[in-house]
């Protein structure tokens, strides 16, 4: 068993990477927790409407989002074996294939649109979503090929940059929405609507200011100046494809189960769904700190699988999960000890309150099984191992926690309380398989090398 003391360099590498992916997790965290309480000041209609649109929205973001994906394990290998000519190419590769990604994924987010109303909601609460659903659904337009830089660059091991411009893009957005939904300084008061418009132009902003950086620094700029057709190859597109889209249904089964769930709330009233989306959005905001630590992981285990250096891959990803594991712990207990006060953050309906305090208790009990699953995850990813995951994906998140949360919330007249628990059930079981798979991946790669 290796010491602290021969772990500490793995820490430190760890965190090195993985701190700036926090901040530029936290900070589009942060933007939907700022929309969650200014929509919720507004009403709890309208914080519902928020909900549910985000809902519908997500299984589409996520599945795109991790469709872009692949290209950061492939770029990590190549990268440590000083292989540019490939770089360029999965780069150029990367463009064409998110921008398939992101007409084949809004378009199918606007087919949902006209059955909004078909879905068991409240007809107030599908009337005030429609119009922000159709704007932050044209925002993920921009957002994706900032996904794709992103995801790029971290390849590299440069994830410093997605931060500071994710800061300055929210910042914006944070500023935006207090402008639009409130009216003030002499801006129109446009509400829910006005969240929206503030999303979209943010992210507008995001694929600009990456694009202005790397013509910027010629270190960068060397991987993009040099196009030429023969880059563009039907095989690093399929590689891209068959990395990326499994990730992507990994994380559409991951979020179809959250907002599936939440539709289900919502079969409970208004008030259950506003009080669901408050433990949500705690949820989501200390969840960024592990996806943070997971795509750290992804990075440094494809520079180590790179480098064929298998000792080093096993100690970057156990550090990983002593990290995850480490902080998961501070954040359960910060979050049962302060859950009656949290909710007032959101809303001053004591109703809503009183519901969102035991999600809340709920909601800091399974933050350590999502925190294992998700850096288990990251490590596979890292391998490149993805298609066993989504197996698992599809047998915890869905065959299980689905009917699971459904039995306890309705027969066993559990509520909102019955669908988190079946939450920590699955995502316990998810995190397990995921760190059997990869220590058996690690065994097979590091005797057959």
């Amino acid at each position: 068993m290796k010491s602290f003391r021969q772990y500490l360099p793995y820490y430190k590498n760890n965190l090195r990477i993985a701190l700036p992916i926090v901040l530029t997790q936290l900070g589009g965290a942060f933007v939907s927790l700022a929309d969650n309480i200014m929509v919720g000041h507004v009403g709890t209609t309208e914080l519902a409407a928020v909900s549910f649109s985000s809902s519908i929205y997500f299984l589409g973001h996520v599945l795109a989002i991790g469709a872009v994906m692949g290209i950061t394990p492939l770029v990590g290998q190549v990268f440590v074996q000083n292989d540019n000519r490939n770089i360029q190419s999965y780069f150029y590769n990367g463009i064409l294939f998110t921008a398939v990604v992101a007409v084949v994924l809004v378009g199918l987010l606007l087919l949902a649109y006209p059955f909004l109303d078909r879905m068991g909601q409240e007809k107030e609460v599908v009337e005030v979503c429609r119009p922000y659903f159709l704007i932050t659904t044209l925002s993920l337009i921009p957002f994706l090929f900032f996904c794709h830089l992103k995801q790029f660059m971290e390849g590299m091991g440069n994830t410093k940059v997605a931060m500071v411009i994710t800061i300055i893009a929210n910042s914006t957005n944070v500023l935006l929405n207090y402008l639009f939904i409130f009216g003030k300084w002499g801006f129109p008061e446009w509400g829910i609507v006005g969240a929206g418009v503030a999303t979209l132009i943010s992210r507008l902003m995001m694929p600009l200011m990456f694009f202005s950086y790397i013509r910027c620094k010629q270190q960068w700029w060397h991987y993009v100046n040099r196009f030429s057709i023969n880059l563009l190859t039907k095989d690093k597109f399929v590689q891209l494809a068959k990395i990326g889209i499994p990730i992507g249904g990994h994380m559409l089964l991951e979020c179809s189960v959250w907002c599936l769930s939440a539709i289900m709330v919502g079969w409970l009233g208004a008030v259950p769904l506003a009080a669901n989306q408050i433990a949500l959005q705690v949820a989501n905001t200390t969840f960024m700190v592990v996806v943070g630590i997971g795509n750290a992981a992804t990075i440094r285990v494809s520079h180590r699988l790179g480098e064929r250096n298998f000792d080093g891959l096993k100690m970057a990803a156990n550090a990983a999960t002593h990290l995850c594991i480490a902080n998961n712990v501070i954040t359960t207990i910060l979050i049962i000890t302060f859950c009656s006060q949290i909710p007032y953050i959101f809303t001053t309906d004591i109703v809503v309150v009183e519901a969102a305090i035991p999600l809340l208790v709920l909601a800091g009990i399974f933050q350590i099984f999502d925190g294992i699953q998700c850096v288990g995850i990251g490590i596979l990813r890292g391998l490149t191992d993805v298609k066993i995951p989504i197996l698992y994906a599809l047998i915890t998140y869905i065959v299980i926690n689905l009917p699971l949360g459904y039995l306890l919330a309705f027969p066993l007249q559990m509520g909102a309380s019955g669908i988190w628990v079946a939450f920590s059930v699955s995502l316990c079981l998810a995190g397990v398989l995921y760190h059997t798979r990869w220590v058996r991946k690690w065994r097979t790669i590091s005797k057959t090398n």
